[in-house]
């Protein structure tokens, strides 16, 4: 029964010890997607305000204009995603 009682004490250590450990991976994750989600927001603000800036002068390219921005808005979501993949991949690897 000491044997049990013994082996049964160390386990509760480890736990304990395991418990108390600072959880490093879950900082990466939260480091990586908040570092990879800021660029991407600013540079999707920083089109954004230059697409209404184009539209307020000249109207008439609206159309155009409005695909240029469409897309610039996809191209600065992708580096986000990827930010968002490394993130998951730091998470469950």
């Amino acid at each position: 029964m000491s044997d049990v009682a013994a082996v049964t004490e160390v386990a509760q250590q480890a736990v304990a010890a395991v418990a108390a450990a600072p959880d490093f991976k879950s900082l990466a994750v939260g480091i990586a997607m908040g570092l990879g989600a800021l660029g991407p927001g600013i540079g999707i603000g920083l089109v954004g305000m230059g697409a209404m800036q184009a539209i307020g002068r000249n109207p008439e390219a609206t159309s155009k204009i409005q695909t240029n921005m469409i897309l610039g808005f996809a191209f600065a979501e992708a580096i986000a995603i990827y930010a968002l993949v490394v993130a998951l991949i730091l998470k469950f690897v």
